[in-house]
C-alpha cells in the first residue's frame, strides 16, 4: 500500500471492510500516540526535574480533569455520529447544519468549564483527601488547564468531525504539530524556566490551542464536502437535540468512569504518595497499551455511521467481526511487549527501584484485561454508529459504578493484616481486571442481540 493511500481519506463504504477499516485506523492510532506523550513527557519531564510527588500530582489531578471534559466527549461522539452518517448517506445540507451546530456547542461548552472548573477545583481535591504534599500542584494544574481548555476543546470535537467525513491523516498531522510544541514547551517551562507543575499545564494549554486552529482552518477548506458558513452556526433544535440525545450518554459514559475514579482516588491516596505515583506510570503506560482498542472503536464507529448511512448493514456485521480479531491480535502483542520490556519502560520515568518494581507489578496483573478492552471498544463502537449511545452508557454504570467500585473496597479490605494495615494495593488492579472482562462479556451479548441495527438517524 503507497503511502499517499495509506493516509488519504477513506469512504468506508466501498472496498474490503477490514482493510478499510485498518487503512482508517493507522493514523488515527498514531494521532492517540502523539495524544498519549502529551501527558506522558509531561509526567516524565514532571517525574525528572521536579520528583517523585510532582508525578503523583499530575496522576491526581487526572479524575478530575477527566469528569469536567464529559461535555466535549458527549458533543464529540455526537457530532462524529452524525456526521459519518450524513456523509455516507451524502446529505449536504444536514451534514453543513450538523458541523455548525457542534462549533457552537463546543463554544458554549468551554465557556462553562472555563467558568466552573477553577471554583471546584480545591474543595474536590480535598474532599478526596489529596496529601497536602501535593494538593497546592494538583490546584495549579487544574486551574491552568480549565482557564485555558478551548483549545483542547475544539481540536477534539473538530478532529472528530474530521474523522466522521473520512479524514483521519489532518487531525494526525495537527496533533503530531502540537505534540512536538508541547514537548518543547515542557522543557522551556519545566526544565529551564522551573515553573514546575504549572510550567507543564501551560505547555499543554498552548500546544492544544494550536491544533484546535488548525482544525477549524482545515475545515473551512472542505468546501466541496459541505457548507461552511455563519448561518450555520446558529443552532437549530433538530439538529441540537440529536447531537445531545446521541452524545449524551456517552458523555453520562465518561462521567460514570471519571466519577468511579476519583471514588476509587480516595482509596488509591490511602496507599501513600509511592502508590500515588506507581498509579500515575501505570495510567501512562496503560494509556499506550489501550490506544489500539480506542482506535479501533473510533473507527468502527465512522465504519458503521458510514455505511449504516449508505444502506450496507451487512458490511458493517463482516467489519465489526473481523476488525475485533485484528484488534484483540494487535493488543495480544503488546502485552507480551509489556511483560519482556516492563521494567526499562517504567524506568523511563523515576529512578527509584522500589516504584519501578511496584510499577510493574501492577502492570502484570492487567494484561490479560487489554484484551477483553479490544472487545468492549470495538463493538461498542459499532453501536455508537449505528445510533445506539444508551447501550455502552448501561454497560458501562453496570462496569464502573456497580461492579468496579465496591469491589475494590470490598477487595483491600479483605486483605488487611497488621502488617498490611491499609489492605493489599493489588487489588485495586484486581478488581479492575475483574471488571474490564465482564464488561467484554457484556458488551458481545448486546452486540450479538442487535437492538443498535435500527438506530440510524439518516431516516427521520
Amino acid at each position: 500500500m503507497a503511502l499517499k493511500e495509506l493516509f488519504a481519506p477513506v469512504d468506508m463504504t466501498v472496498e474490503n471492510p477490514v482493510k478499510q477499516i485498518v487503512k482508517f485506523t493507522i493514523p488515527m492510532l498514531l494521532g492517540n500516540i502523539a495524544q498519549q506523550l502529551y501527558n506522558t513527557v509531561d509526567s516524565i519531564i514532571v517525574g525528572r526535574f521536579v520528583g517523585d510527588n510532582a508525578l503523583a500530582a499530575v496522576g491526581s489531578a487526572g479524575p478530575i480533569l477527566n469528569l469536567m471534559l464529559v461535555l466535549f466527549m458527549g458533543i464529540a461522539v455526537g457530532a462524529s455520529i452524525m456526521v459519518s452518517q450524513y456523509f455516507g448517506a451524502r446529505q449536504r445540507e444536514q451534514l453543513s447544519k450538523t458541523i455548525g451546530c457542534s462549533i457552537t456547542l463546543t463554544g458554549v461548552a468551554s465557556l462553562f468549564i472555563m467558568i466552573v472548573g477553577p471554583i471546584v477545583t480545591r474543595p474536590i481535591l480535598e474532599l478526596l483527601g489529596t496529601p497536602a504534599s501535593i494538593i497546592d500542584w494538583c490546584t495549579s494544574y487544574l486551574w491552568i488547564i480549565f482557564i485555558g481548555i478551548m483549545g483542547g476543546g475544539f481540536y477534539n470535537i473538530m478532529s472528530g468531525v474530521l474523522r466522521g467525513l473520512g479524514d483521519s491523516i489532518s487531525a494526525l498531522i495537527y496533533l503530531l504539530v502540537a505534540t512536538v510544541l508541547n514537548i518543547i514547551l515542557d522543557l522551556v517551562f519545566v526544565a529551564y524556566f522551573r515553573m514546575g507543575v504549572a510550567g507543564v499545564a501551560l505547555a499543554t494549554v498552548l500546544a492544544q490551542a494550536v491544533s484546535a486552529v488548525l482544525c477549524v482552518r482545515k475545515l473551512t477548506k472542505m468546501t466541496d464536502l459541505f457548507d461552511f458558513r455563519k448561518e450555520y452556526l446558529i443552532p437549530e433544535k433538530f439538529y441540537t437535540a440529536n447531537l445531545i440525545k446521541l452524545g449524551l450518554p456517552s458523555g453520562v459514559t465518561q462521567a460514570i468512569f471519571s466519577m468511579s475514579m476519583i471514588v476509587v482516588q480516595n482509596l488509591t491516596n490511602t496507599f501513600g504518595e509511592q502508590y500515588i505515583a506507581a498509579n500515575v506510570i501505570v495510567m501512562r503506560v496503560d494509556g499506550f497499551v489501550m490506544l489500539p482498542a480506542f482506535s479501533f472503536g473510533s473507527a468502527m464507529t465512522t465504519f458503521a455511521g458510514q455505511n449504516i448511512g449508505a444502506g450496507k448493514m451487512d458490511r458493517v456485521i463482516k467489519g465489526a467481526r473481523n476488525g475485533t480479531l485484528v484488534a484483540m491480535g494487535i493488543s495480544a502483542v503488546l502485552s507480551v511487549m509489556i511483560l519482556i520490556f516492563g521494567k526499562p519502560i517504567m524506568g523511563i520515568f523515576t529512578s527509584t527501584q522500589d516504584l519501578i518494581t511496584l510499577s510493574y507489578n501492577m502492570m502484570c496483573i492487567l494484561i490479560i484485561g487489554y484484551i477483553a478492552m479490544e472487545v468492549t471498544q470495538c463493538l461498542s463502537g459499532i453501536m455508537r454508529g449505528a445510533g445506539d449511545t444508551l447501550t455502552p452508557m448501561w454497560i458501562s454504570m453496570i462496569t464502573s459504578i456497580v461492579l468496579r467500585v465496591p469491589m475494590a473496597y470490598i477487595l483491600v479490605n479483605l486483605t488487611k493484616t497488621p502488617q498490611l494495615p491499609q489492605g493489599n494495593c493489588y487489588m485495586m488492579q484486581i478488581s479492575m481486571l475483574i471488571t474490564w472482562t465482564i464488561g467484554a462479556f457484556i458488551t458481545f451479548l448486546m452486540f450479538k442481540v442487535g437492538r443498535w441495527k435500527n438506530k440510524s438517524i439518516t431516516n427521520k
